[in-house]
This record gives structure tokens, sequence and C-alpha cells, in this order.
């Protein structure tokens, strides 16, 4: 910032002044300002310039607002054969021989901390120091240059452009001679960084601009084999038949005898280098100077994306290839089918099977005939092994798989290019993938009974999978009726065109074994039906062909295994399938003993929600539908599932599995279900039982005997009472018994369980607020919520609007006395009877609490029944004498006028 004079009076500028260097001030001005700041100054004719070497006056400027300045060099060829190397200035076709810049100011910091200053490169400058001493520091970006009184920017790079402008401009050209023409030539073109330069016409040196091909060698560090040692780099690029390496400093390689000089693409050769930091070479110092080094074990995450984006790879002197897709094939034969193929290694083939068994050993890399390595991808590793370990058998061509694994392989091979498949195979896909629209089927002749809309679509659905000899899930929500379509299925395939003649097996809990007989007594009343249980059934043996269905528990198969293995059946029905869902049981372990043609399991258990049962459940269903999949660690729960794991599992079994909930199959469902739920008395309780039993029959019976029922009314239904109390839990009698347990219980706990897993809630009805006592014993323990009302219960509506808006509150327990009236429970979907009333009207009232005005979901209501005591009884007695049986279970002595003594022989028999 120096002084100037005033304008004079004429308008016109006075006398330059001359200038004292001391007066100078010295200020910054940023790059980016120098379009709005210095156009500024010269529009307002305030910015001139002065040499520094002597006293003279400003001389003013204007601003050129045209792209910026480029050096360039160029090269003339004399008449006498020798050449002429100048500088010079272009931008859009402009150009300007250097000398033409009276000023050039480059810009940056100076390096001593004291922020920036500006140089000027005058015709006499020779040393590029901004500061004397001090190296220059000065970046890339747009310097200032000074043309004719105007001022323009330069657009410069410091390390390559500020040599050459101290040199040219110090000596505007320089002389080659003929001689060493070649020769300087060369240095010249090799030199690490150049500005533009164009080779003359008369050199007939044409320029060549190829794409480098990175090629990286590694090679193991000198070191002892133990030591596991790291892998050295040398990076390096092939332009065409000519490798550089990456430490070659030239920019550039001149052949002379072709005529010819090819120019390195040092951009794309530095992004190389950056790709290599990246995948996670370290920089390392050696004896060869700095380079990069590799983890042994990281080779293959490395090698495979250079390898992608086309790199060449040596490892210890072989060549890494990657494969093309692979060309696989599915060939069917008559119980298997076949995947092969071949993958083609840049040229060279392998079968599969050589694949699969460098999978198999987890090696990353396939041996080829060359003494080269096919490199494996990544998701190769995880899909071919899951395929391998899915297969039943391999051949020397591929792996084999059962029919049922279609879909499972099918899922596998989606992440695989397409593959040629056969017309069999075909087929079979088509077939499974078409489950979901399978046409219902109605209830066959001799079935007594009419199917619901969803029911007839099950029965296809379990034909679908007899006919292709496949295991499969009934999973439909509790109370819709899987033990009828079932039976349909059985009586469809009981006639003489299809039967094999085989029995049917069904296993299920002991609480639930006379529902089937009672069930297929009922809807199939053609059929012979066998209960395989108890001490007497060794006697069955010899005689259980004669049979159409056998049904028994799940501890007799555990007893009887060794005998039940060795009978041939036609189909297995599982009950209450969540009890093989530990594939290591005993339970599970014998299941997967039994022969039979066809295999079925049923639950209402939402398995979708429980993947441990899985593994087990089609373990048995389909024996090798799942091979050794990794999945198997999750439906165990071994490990969490991935997405694309469970993804591949889903489609794979979806056809086993049916599942239909109630709000699925509302429109076909009643407004209200009702069921017996018989449970047989555990071993201690039935001793209570018996004993108490036998003393009424000893002492009771007699003293009707002798004085008339009308005189022992109440010893009558105090004898009653008791046996419906054992019946119950015999703790309900004494304290003592307690350890005996409860048979109703139990199946009680198993049903909650279910209900619970689907989302629903439920209410459990006692007139024994001790046994309630029990229940809720029992869910503190598990740690489950419930509400409780009984007689004392003071807070009533706080605790029925906890069960009806909590949703973590799921269970009501309530006593007949305290819940039978006033209460609108109409969030619960269940009602459990624990001790049944068998008067409607009682009934009605304890089910109508759920049941009623506001209530959105059917109603499935169970009477819990002990089998072979006195509440089996007196269901039978109700059917014929309603008002005795009402009598009985209501306390009313003055009904039992009408009781005889058969009635009570039958009662206490």
């Amino acid at each position: 910032a120096l002084p100037v004079d005033q304008p004079g009076r004429s308008g016109r500028r006075g006398p330059a002044v001359k200038i004292n260097p001391a007066r100078a001030q010295r200020l910054r001005l940023p790059q980016q300002l120098y379009d709005p700041v210095l156009s500024h100054l010269c529009a307002k004719g305030t910015l001139g310039w002065w040499d520094g070497r002597a006293l003279r006056a400003l001389q003013q400027l204007s601003w050129n607002t045209s792209p910026p300045w480029r050096l360039a060099l160029h090269l003339e060829i004399a008449t006498a054969g020798s050449a002429r190397l100048r500088g010079g200035l272009e931008r859009e076709g402009e150009s300007l021989p250097l000398s033409a810049a009276e000023l050039i100011l480059p810009t940056g910091p100076t390096g001593d901390g004291r922020g920036a200053t500006t140089r000027a490169l005058a015709p006499n400058i020779a040393s590029l120091a901004a500061v004397p001493g001090k190296p220059a520091a000065i970046p890339s970006g747009p310097a200032l240059i000074l043309l004719n009184d105007s001022i323009a920017c330069l657009e410069i790079e410091t390390q390559r452009d500020l040599p050459w402008l101290s040199l040219l401009r110090g000596s505007d050209e320089i002389l080659i001679p003929k001689e060493d023409l070649a020769e300087a030539l060369t240095a010249l073109l090799e030199l690490p960084n150049l500005p533009r330069l164009e080779a003359p016409i008369e050199l007939q040196l044409s320029e060549e601009r190829p794409t480098p091909q990175p090629h990286l060698v590694l090679e193991a560090d000198p070191a002892p084999a133990w030591m596991n040692p790291p892998l050295l780099a040398e990076l390096s690029f092939d332009y065409g038949t000519m490798q550089l390496s990456a430490g070659d400093p030239r920019s550039a390689v001149v052949d002379w005898q072709g005529q010819k000089f090819l120019r390195r693409d040092l951009e794309s050769e530095h992004n190389a280098l950056v790709r290599l930091l990246e995948l996670g070479l370290q920089p390392v110092a050696s004896s060869q100077g700095h380079g990069l080094e590799l983890d042994p074990q990281d080779l293959p995450a490395v090698a495979e994306p250079l390898l992608q984006d086309g790199w060449s790879v040596e490892v210890h002197g072989a060549t890494m290839r990657p494969p093309s897709p692979p060309a696989l094939r599915v060939e069917s034969g008559i119980d298997w089918f076949e995947l092969s193929g071949e993958v083609d290694f840049d040229g060279d083939q392998v079968d599969l099977s050589k694949v699969l068994e460098s999978i198999s050993r987890g090696d990353r890399f396939v041996e080829l005939e060359d003494g080269s390595k096919g490199l494996l991808p990544e998701a190769w590793m995880k899909t071919y092994d899951s395929l391998s370990k899915l297969a039943t058998s391999s051949s020397d061509a591929g792996l084999r798989f059962i029919p049922s694994q279609a879909l499972l392989v099918d899922a596998l091979l989606t992440a695989m290019p397409p593959a040629a498949v056969d017309s069999a195979f075909s087929k079979l896909r088509q077939k499974l993938l078409s489950f979901d629209r399978i046409k219902p089927k109605k209830e066959p002749r001799g079935f007594e009974g009419t199917l619901r809309g969803y029911q007839r679509e099950g029965l296809g659905w379990l034909n679908f999978l007899r006919e292709f000899g496949l295991g499969g899930v009934l999973a439909d929500d509790m109370g819709l009726g899987k033990t009828v379509q079932v039976l349909a299925l059985m009586r469809a395939n009981r006639t003489p065109s299809k039967t094999t003649g085989l029995p049917y097996l069904v296993v299920a809990p002991r609480s639930v074994v006379y529902n089937w007989l009672d069930e297929a007594a009922r809807f199939t009343p053609k059929l012979k039906v066998v209960e395989y249980s108890g001490a007497d059934r060794e006697a069955l043996r010899p005689k259980l062909n004669d049979y159409d269905i056998v049904v028994t528990t799940y501890g007799t198969l555990r007893r009887d295994i060794g005998f039940l293995a060795t009978v041939e059946l036609d189909t297995i029905i599982l009950d209450e399938a969540q009890a093989i869902k530990n594939p290591g049981s005993q339970t599970a372990k014998a299941s997967r003993l039994l022969v039979a043609r066809h295999r079925l399991a049923l639950t209402g258990t939402p398995i979708e929600n429980h993947l441990g049962e899985l593994g087990s459940l089609f373990e048995f269903l389909n024996p090798g539908l799942l091979g050794r999949l990794p999945i198997l660690e999750v439906l165990t729960g071994g490990r969490t599932a991935s997405k694309n794991e469970l993804r591949q599992v889903a489609e794979g079994i979806r056809p086993f599995i049916l599942r239909r909930t109630k709000a699925q199959v509302l429109p076909d469902l009643p407004e209200k279900t009702e069921q017996v739920l018989l449970t047989t008395l555990l071993p201690e309780q039935r001793k209570v039982y018996d004993q108490l039993r036998a003393k009424y029959q000893a002492s009771l019976l007699q003293q009707v005997e002798s004085q008339g029922l009308s005189k022992s009314t109440m010893q009558v239904l105090e004898a009653l009472l008791r046996l419906r109390q054992v019946a119950c839990h015999p703790g309900l009698v004494d304290a003592s018994f307690e350890e005996a347990g409860s048979a109703k219980l139990e199946a009680l706990y198993t049903q909650v369980a279910a209900v619970l897993d689907e989302g629903h809630k439920l209410i459990i009805f006692s007139q024994f607020t001790k046994l309630l006592g029990f229940v809720q014993r029992h869910f503190d323990t598990e740690g489950v919520p419930y509400a409780y009302l009984d007689g004392q219960t003071r807070n009533r509506g706080d605790v029925v609007d906890r069960f009806q808006t909590d949703s973590t509150c799921n269970i009501f327990l309530v006593s007949l006395k305290a819940g039978g009236t006033g209460l609108n429970l109409t969030a619960a979907g269940y009602v459990f009877l624990l001790d049944p009333w068998w008067n409607p009207a009682v009934e009605a009232q304890a089910i109508d609490r759920a049941h009623r005005i506001g209530q959105t979901q059917p109603v499935f209501a169970y009477r819990m029944i002990a089998q072979d005591t006195v509440e089996e009884k007196i269901l039978e007695l109700q059917r014929s004498k309603r008002q005795i049986a009402d009598a009985i279970l209501e306390g009313e002595g003055q009904s039992l006028s009408d009781l005889t003594a058969d009635d009570l022989k039958l009662l206490l028999s």
C-alpha cells in the first residue's frame, strides 16, 4: 500500500511520485478474493504495480476476467537439427510467449509461521525461495500474472511449474544441440512432472495414453515359516507390453525405436495405491525402501475385490484367477435330484465337485492345471457350503438331494446364476410352490360331520402332502379342529382302493388321549380305534394291525419304542408336537425311530415364533430335509439367525406348514365353541382316589342298603364332593396328599402356554378357591402375571380393569361365586372350567363373562374332566338324568329323591 499524488485541477493524475520502499506496507490477499477485490480496485483506478528494484512510478492496471493462463512448453526443431525449448502461456486457443509476462506473483504460505507473502518472479530472479534460507511451500492454485498493464490469473502446479517459470523467464529459451537431442528429449519427457509439452512433428514421436492395468505381486517376508510372516507387496502397472513399477519416478517413457512415447496415467496409479490402503495393506519400511505388507489371512478378502476390478494378482509366483459365473445343472433320478456343473477360471474349466471339495475344507483357492490358483468368492463359500451340508450324499459329478429339499435348494441357488433344470425337477418345484393354491377337499364318505371351509382347505393340504410322501405341520390355532381334519384324512384313505392296510398311530399327551378316542367315535365310527397304554397293553401287540387307529401317549412311546419301532405304520401323527422340540430328548429320539410311510405333526403353538422347535420337528417329519445346514444351530438355540438364513429356510419349508389363526377364519367360526378335555389321573393321584372310592363303596353302599337313600343324602353328597376334589387335586382333601400332584393342572398349564403363545387372554374358573391357590402358586413360580378374583376381593373394578386393558396381564383366575355374575370380561377368548358345573345355567353364567355384547372374537370354552372318576360318571349320568346330576353338583339334597342305588353304584364304580 503506497501513497500517490492527488489528481490535479484538470482532473488528470499529476506527475508520478518517487516511491520509498521503506514506507511500503505488506497486505495479504486470499486467493478467493482475487476477482472481487482486484476487479474493484482496477475499476476505481487505484491498483498499480512496482517492480521493487528501483524507485519508479506506479503503473495503473486493469483486471482481465478471461479464464486463467496455463504454462506450456514449446520444443522447436531448427534447420541444423538442433532444438529450442521455450516457455509459453496458453488459454482457450490463445498463445503468448512466456517473455510477455512482466510480472508473475505465485501465492502461498512462507513456512515461517508468520502468515503469507507474495514474491515477484521478475526476469532476473533465479532463486525460488520465498524467504532467504527457507524453502518455499507454495501449493497449487491461481497465481497473478501481469501482461501489458493488465492483471490476470495463472493456474500453476507449484512443484512442477515454478522451476520452469524461473528457468525459462530468465534465459528466454534453452538450446539443445543435435547430438544431445535424443538424450535431452528423453530426459525431458520422462521427468516426474512436466507441463504440457507437444513433441515436434519432425521427431515423428506419437504420444500414447493407455489405461494402466494394476499388477500386484505378493511374496512372503524372508522370515521363518513358523512366524507366519506377512506378505510384502510390489505394485506395478501394465501399459500394453510395458510394465512400470509404482516406484518408477518417470512420468512418461520414450521408445525411440517404436517412434512413440508413453504418457503415464499418474492419477489412476495414485488411486490404485489408495485402493490397497483402503483394503488394509499397511505401509512398512524394508531393506528395499518403503513398501506395503499384508497379513496372509487377509489375502482372500483383498484379492477378491482386486480381481473383480480387473487387477492382476500374483502370490508366491502363482497367478490368481477369478471365476466366471458357474454353469449349473439339476437332473432328476427316481427318488433324488442332483446338482452338478462346471466353473470357468479364465479358460480353465473345473468340475463343481472340485470346487465343493475346496469349500468343504474352508479353502478359498482351487488348484488349476497350469499351476495358477482359482479364487472362490466369499458368497460361494456360504452358498455352496450350505448346499454341501444340505445334500444327502455326493457323487463324482456333484450333490444329491431328496425331493422334499427342492425348494430349499432353489432358495440357496437364488444367489447364483440360473441353473438348467430338467422337466422332472421343474414339475416338482412348481408343485411345491403351488401348495397355497391347493383346492379344498370335501369330507369323505363315512365321515360323520361337516367340515368348515378352512377345514376343507386343510384336508386338501393334508392330501397334497400324502400324495408327495411329505411330512407337514398342521399348526392351526387351538380350537380350530386339527383332530377333525386328520380324522377326515384317515377316513378318506381307508377305502379299499386307497388303504395300505397298516394302522395309523396317534401319539398324544395323556390329557388329550380321550379326546382322540371320543372324536374318532363321533366322526369316524366305522374306523376301529384302540388305546395302546396302561398295564395290559402288551396283550394288544399281536393285534395292532387289526385296528385302523392306535392312540398312545408320549410316555408309552418312550417306554415301548423297542417294540413300536418294529411296527410298520401307515401314518404317525404327533399331537401337541412341541413335546419333541428338544432334539436330544428321549421322546424326540424315540419318535424318529418309528417306521411309517407318512408323518404329521399337530400343534397350536405358532412355531414361526419358536425356531427352536423347527429343527427337531422337521427331522421327524422329513428326515434329512435340513441336512447339516448351519441354520440348525439357530433352530436349536445355538446362535441368532441372519435375515438371509431365515428367508432361505422359510422359503424351503413353507409348503410343509399350514397355520390358520382364529382371526383368519373368523367367518367360518361359530360365536362359541365348547369342548371337553379329558385327563388321566397321575399314578399317586390315582392311588389316593382309588383308596377313597373303595372306602365309600364299602361304607356308603351298605348304609344306603340298610337305611335308604333318603336318610343318607348328606353322606352321599359328602362322599361325591370328596371324590370330585381328589379328581381335581388330592391336596383339596388333605394337605398331606399335595405331593400326589394333579393331572388336570398339568394339562391346564400346557393349554395355557399354548393360548399365551398365540397372544390371547383367558379365564380360569373354579368353585374351589384352594384349587385356584395351587394355580396361583405355579404362576408365581414361573413369573407369569395374572389377575385374581374371589369373594374376599375388595377392589373388583380395578382387578377387572387391569385384565381388560393391561397387555401384560393375560390370565384371570376367578372363583365361581365371586365371578359367576356381574363381570364383563370381553378381552378373553378362552374359558377353562377346572371343576365343571354341568347345570347349563351355571355354566352359561361363567362362560358368558367372556361371551357377551362387546365381544369381538370367538369364545372357546373347555370343561376339564378327569377320566375314570366320578366326574366322568356324572357326565354319563347327566345325559339320562339331568336333574340328578345337577343336584349332585349343586348339593341340593331334595333333588336326590330320583337317585337310585344303581345310580350310586355307577358314580362310585
